[in-house]
Parts: C-alpha cells; structure tokens; sequence
C-alpha cells in the first residue's frame, strides 16, 4: 500500500487524493462547541450537500499506521456551512468532555495556517425538501448537522423540534428556533428527557418530515415515541446515530 504526503498537504494514500484547505480562524462557538473555517484554491468549487459530513485527517496515516492504532488518524465532523465560491468549508467540532480524546487533542492544539486534509464522508443527513414542515431533535452533536439543512430551507417552512445541551450556555444558536432543554448532569444517552420534550410539542396534523441526530440509543427512543405515540410512518423519519457510549467508531 502507498502512503505519502506531498509535502503541500496533499495526502495519497494510493490513488486517493484528498481535499482540503488550510485554516484559516476558529471561533468558540460555546464553552463545548469549536467552529474551524478552512479556506483554500482545492475547496472552490467543492459542493457539498446540506448535512453532509467529512472525515478529517487529524494525524498523520503513516505515523497511526506504524503506532497500529490507524483508527486514530480519522475523525468525522459535520459541515456546519461552506461557499464553493470563495471556497472555504466551517467545521464544528464538539468536546465530549472525554480526556483521552484524540480529536479533542487535535481542535484543541490546531492552529491558524495549519494544512487539514479531508476525505467525504458517506450516509450524509439528507434534507426531504418536499415534506410541508419539518421536525428536528437531536442533541449537541446533531445541531451542525440541523444547521446545514435549515440553512437550505426557504424561509417560510414551517420548523419545529428540541435541541437538548448539557446547560444553557451549551446551546449553539441554529439558524430557525427549536424548544430548548439542558440536561444539567443527566446522561445524553437514552435520554428520556430528549423523548418527554418531544411528546411536549403541539405537532401540525398533516404528515411532516423528521430528523433525529446525535445518541443512538436516544433517536431510538425518540423514533419509538413518533411512530408508536404519534402514528409516523417510518419512512418520514431521517435518522443519523453519531455516536454511543462504548462504541467506537459510531461518529
């Protein structure tokens, strides 16, 4: 297998060769939540869809390969809005509060000018634009995600949905409006709150769309509710699990 870097960012790993940009700001969106712009000649022209999410290359392949842990050279970020224009793509990366996070490590240390390198990532969170409305829930980890379809939503689509955080201040502002919950110590994993706040919204009778991100345990829960409690077909339910607890490798 050929692994190599050209020196300019570029990374081949075989064949692939991979986009990318360098950076160029990062904002702390929230005591949690870090957005990072990458800009450069490779991302214009670059169309990504709404909720769609690439795997960053945050070490170097050949030094994870050699440490045999290749797992940790790859992490997955949702795009939380890019122009092809002017080409430039913002990530936003979340902090679990996990020490031993790599991808923490990573955000944590990046600076401006740094090259990032970055593969697509595939089963994006896919946007039903003919449904009448649209339903969001999720927690942290599904606000990038929410954000990016909302941005493609005309302004007069009706949208609903709960967005849950572990406090207040954790609450990234999304482009439309959802009811706000803080867990404050509770698990974020089969969350039963996340699932009350849901029953708790007065939902239009005509058949809508929904988007369930974040913990897998709990979109299940919360797609148990709407089909069970609230007749939904499951067919108008989008579903995107990023992540649970003991399981690696479910971003």
């Amino acid at each position: 297998m050929n692994v190599s870097d050209d020196g300019e960012g570029r990374f081949d790993l075989g064949r692939i060769a991979l986009p990318g940009g360098h950076v160029e700001e990062t904002e702390q969106l929230t005591p949690t939540s870090m957005r990072i712009r990458l800009a450069g000649p490779k991302l214009v022209g670059l169309t990504l869809h709404p909720g769609e999410h690439v795997r960053v290359r945050i070490s170097p392949m050949l030094a994870t390969l050699l440490r045999l842990k290749a797992g940790d050279s790859l992490r997955t970020y949702s795009v939380w809005n890019a122009d092809p224009e002017q080409g430039w793509i913002d990530l936003v990366v979340f902090d679990h509060g996990n020490p031993d996070s790599v991808g923490r490590d990573w955000a944590a240390s990046i600076q401006p000018g740094e090259y990032v390198a970055f593969l697509r990532g595939n089963r994006p969170l896919k946007l039903r634009p003919d449904a009448p409305w649209h339903l969001f829930v999720g927690e942290e980890t599904a606000a990038v995600g929410f954000a990016s379809l909302m941005r493609a939503l005309p302004a007069e689509t009706v949208v609903l949905g709960v967005h849950q955080a572990e406090t207040e201040d954790d609450h990234v502002d999304l482009p439309r409006p959802l009811a706000r919950i803080s867990r404050r110590g509770e698990p974020a994993a089969a969350s039963q709150q996340l699932v009350d706040a849901v029953a708790d919204l007065d939902l239009p009778n005509d058949r809508g769309a929904a988007y369930l991100a974040g913990e897998a345990r709990s979109i299940q829960m919360v797609r148990a509710h709407l089909v069970q409690d609230r007749g939904w077909r499951r067919q108008d339910i989008v579903t995107k699990p990023f992540w649970t607890p003991g399981r690696r490798g479910l971003d």
